[in-house]
């Protein structure tokens, strides 16, 4: 399957991430649900992430999350 690249400003400073089209429409339903735009959600998740963690890594992360908590999938402790 084929990435999807987005362009954002983050930060003041131009960023595009590429996901699958799965993951986009996750977070687009999340950022929905939020009462937000993509791009607030994704401005978010930047400001929040650990600075070792790409982006896209952290974008997937809250993606799976999300579809993990509306199957009623309890998630494992982190260390």
């Amino acid at each position: 399957m084929s990435l999807i690249k987005r362009s954002f400003s983050l930060s003041g400073h131009r960023t595009s991430v590429a996901l699958e089209p799965e993951f986009w429409t996750m977070l687009t339903n999340i950022a929905s649900g939020q009462s937000q735009t993509l791009a607030q959600l994704i401005a978010m998740v930047d400001a929040s992430r650990n600075p070792d963690r790409p982006l896209a890594s952290a974008l997937r992360v809250l993606a799976l999350e999300a579809a993990l908590r509306m199957a009623g999938i309890k998630q494992a402790e982190q260390s």
